[in-house]
C-alpha cells in the first residue's frame, strides 16, 4: 500500500510516477477545457493551468524528462500544423486572400509594436516574460513554444526564463480569449451593424460561388457551333469545363469524347463554374431541364477514391480517361470541398474523383487508382519521421548574427514545403483527419503538461503580485487594440462584411473558441472561411514573432 501511495507523493521523479503526472494532467485539463462558460470554452489549453496547479503543490519531473517531452510534443505539434496549414498557405495570397492576408498580417504588426513600446518604455523590461504575455495575449501556444525553444539555446538566457514566459502566457491567455470575443462586439457597436443583415449579404453574394463545379444542362440551338468538336468547343468558349454526357436527337446517352462533335436540338451536360454558366448560354443555347438519371441509358456516375501513392501529384489529364477508359472526370473532391476537374489538377492522396462512362471501364479504372478505404487508414509514418529529422537539421543551421529555426521553426517550415511539394519527392504526406488530429494534440497535450509543471512552482508567486497584474493590463492591451484597429479598417474602409471580419479576427489570433463563438453566434460558414484564409500565414508569422523578439532584444 506504501508503494502505491508513493506514486502520488509530490517530488516522486521515477518514471512510473512521472507518467502518472503527465496522464493525470492531460486529462483532467481535457476533461476541465471542455466547460464552456457564455457558450465559450478553453478547450486543450486548461492542461496548462492544470499542470501549473499539479507544480504549485510541488509535484516534480526529473529535469531531463521533463526537457525531452517538451520539446517532443513540441515537434509533434508543429510538424503536424505545418502539414495542416500547408496546402492552402500559398494559394492563400491568390485573389480576396491578398486583403485578408494583409490585414491579419497588419495585426500582427501592432502586436509587436505594442510589445515594443511596452519595453521601450520601461515598464516591463523582463523580455521572457513580455513575450510569453503576448503570446498569452493572442492565444498562440506555437509561438510561445517557439520562444521558449529559442531562449533555452540562448548563451547566457536565464536559467529560469522558460518558466517566466509560461507564467507570463498563462497570465495573459484568459483575457485573450475574452478580449478576442469583445474586440468582435466593438466593432459591431461602432458600425451598428446587424448580423441578421450581414448574413443576408453573404448568403445573396456567394463569393465564392465560381470557384465550386456547376452542373448546366443546355440544348443546342446555335448553329455556328453545331457539327464541332469537344476541342473546338474549347477553343471557342475558352474556359475550364467537362461536357459530361450528350443527349442526341435519338434520346440515346453518350459520353463525348474529344473528337465527339454536337449538332442542332442534342442535349450537354456540363460542368462548369457558376461564373461561366452565361458564357454557355450565349454560345450553345438556352438552358434546359433534364433529369439525368432518369433517362434510359448504361452510362453511370460513380466516385473513384485515389489511395496509390504513385498517383500522387500526378495532373488528372495525363490519367487519359477519354482514350484509355472511355470515362469523363467532371469533379474532384479534396477534403469536402468540390474542385473542377481541369486536365492540369495534380491529384493528391485521398482525392475523391466523379466519373461516368461504362461500369466496367468504371471498375477498371477504380482497380487502377486504388479506391481503397482501408488504404488510407494507414498513417504515412515514413514521410512524418522523415519531415522531423530534415526539419531538426534545418532548424540547427546558423542563419547568421546566431539565429536558427530552431526545434519549432525547422519542423514547421519543412511541413509546409513537404504538404505542399512532397510529392515531387514522391512522399506522400496525406494523413486521415483523425490521425493527424491525434499527432496534433497528444503533441500539445504533452508540451503544455511539461510546461505548466515546470512553471508551476513560481506561478503563484509571480502572477498573483502587482507584477503578475500588470502583466494581465498589457496583454489585454496587446489582444484588443490591435483587434479593434485592423476590424474598423476591414469595415470603414474595405467594406467587409462584418461575419468575414469574425473569421479574420479569430485566425489572425488562431484562435478556435473565438471561431467556434462566431460560427455559434451566425450560424454561417463565412466565419469559417475568412479563418482558414488567413490561418496558416498567420500561424506562421505568429511563430517568426514570437522567436525574433526574443533573439533581437535579449
Amino acid at each position: 500500500m506504501e508503494s502505491l501511495l508513493e506514486l502520488f507523493a509530490p517530488q516522486n521523479t521515477s518514471l512510473a510516477a512521472t507518467l502518472i503526472l503527465l496522464s493525470f494532467v492531460i486529462a483532467a485539463g481535457i476533461f476541465i477545457g471542455k466547460i464552456k462558460i457564455f457558450g465559450v470554452s478553453l478547450g486543450v489549453t486548461f492542461v496548462l493551468f492544470v499542470g501549473i496547479l499539479m507544480g504549485h503543490f510541488r509535484y516534480e519531473i526529473d529535469p531531463e524528462i521533463l526537457k525531452f517531452v517538451r520539446e517532443f510534443g513540441l515537434i509533434l505539434f508543429i510538424f503536424s500544423i505545418g502539414l495542416q496549414v500547408g496546402p492552402g498557405f500559398f494559394s492563400s495570397f491568390k485573389q480576396g486572400g491578398v486583403r485578408l492576408n494583409g490585414l491579419a498580417l497588419l495585426g500582427i504588426a501592432l502586436n509587436v509594436a505594442i510589445v515594443l513600446i511596452i519595453y521601450a518604455a520601461g515598464w516591463v523590461r523582463d523580455v521572457p516574460a513580455l513575450v510569453g504575455v503576448m503570446s498569452g495575449a493572442v492565444t498562440n501556444t506555437p509561438g510561445l513554444a517557439a520562444a521558449q525553444q529559442a531562449v533555452t539555446t540562448m548563451a547566457g538566457a536565464p536559467a529560469d526564463a522558460a518558466n517566466t514566459m509560461a507564467n507570463g502566457y498563462a497570465a495573459a491567455y484568459p483575457l485573450g480569449v475574452l478580449g478576442i470575443i469583445l474586440s468582435m462586439f466593438i466593432v459591431k457597436g461602432l458600425f451598428r451593424i446587424k448580423t441578421d443583415e450581414e448574413i443576408k449579404k453573404i448568403q445573396e453574394d456567394q463569393e465564392d460561388s465560381h470557384l465550386k463545379p456547376y452542373l448546366l444542362t443546355v440544348k443546342v440551338t446555335n448553329e455556328l457551333v453545331s457539327g464541332k468538336t469537344m476541342v473546338e468547343l474549347h477553343d471557342i468558349v475558352q474556359t475550364n469545363f467537362v461536357v459530361s454526357r450528350i443527349m442526341g436527337s435519338d434520346s440515346v446517352v453518350t459520353i463525348p469524347k474529344s473528337s465527339t462533335a454536337i449538332h442542332t436540338g442534342d442535349l450537354l451536360l456540363i460542368v462548369c463554374s457558376a461564373h461561366d454558366a452565361d458564357r454557355f448560354k450565349a454560345v450553345i443555347g438556352p438552358e434546359v431541364e433534364m433529369d439525368w438519371e432518369s433517362a434510359p441509358t448504361p452510362v453511370y456516375s460513380r466516385r473513384i477514391l485515389i489511395t496509390k501513392s504513385e498517383y500522387n501529384g500526378v495532373a488528372l489529364g495525363s490519367l487519359r480517361l477519354h482514350n484509355g477508359y472511355r470515362l469523363n472526370c467532371t469533379r474532384v473532391n479534396r477534403a469536402g470541398v468540390d474542385l473542377l476537374a481541369a486536365p492540369n489538377l495534380r491529384l493528391q492522396m485521398g482525392d475523391r474523383i466523379t466519373v461516368v462512362g461504362d461500369l466496367q471501364d468504371i471498375d477498371r479504372l477504380a482497380a487502377r487508382l486504388g479506391n481503397s478505404m482501408k488504404r488510407l487508414d494507414q498513417p504515412n509514418l515514413i514521410t512524418i519521421f522523415v519531415g522531423i529529422i530534415l526539419g531538426i537539421v534545418l532548424g540547427s543551421i546558423n542563419l547568421g548574427y546566431g539565429m536558427k529555426l530552431g526545434l519549432a521553426g525547422g519542423p514547421l517550415v519543412v511541413a509546409i514545403l513537404l504538404s505542399r511539394f512532397g510529392y515531387k519527392a514522391k512522399l506522400v504526406t496525406y494523413t486521415s483527419s483523425a490521425a493527424s488530429l491525434l499527432l496534433r494534440e497528444l503533441g500539445i497535450c504533452l508540451f503544455l503538461a511539461a510546461v505548466g509543471i515546470a512553471a508551476g512552482r513560481d506561478f503563484a508567486s509571480t502572477v498573483f503580485t502587482e507584477t503578475g497584474m500588470w502583466w494581465v493590463i498589457y496583454g489585454f492591451a496587446i489582444t484588443v487594440i490591435p483587434l479593434i484597429v485592423v476590424g474598423c479598417i476591414a469595415r470603414g474602409v474595405y467594406k467587409i462584411n462584418y461575419l468575414t471580419i469574425m473569421g479574420l479576427v479569430s485566425g489572425g489570433c488562431t484562435d478556435p473558441p473565438a471561431l467556434a463563438f462566431a460560427n455559434n453566434s451566425t450560424g454561417n460558414d463565412a466565419p469559417a472561411v475568412a479563418y482558414s484564409t488567413v490561418y496558416p500565414l498567420t500561424m506562421f508569422l505568429r511563430v517568426v514573432a514570437a522567436q525574433a523578439l526574443i533573439l533581437c532584444l535579449m
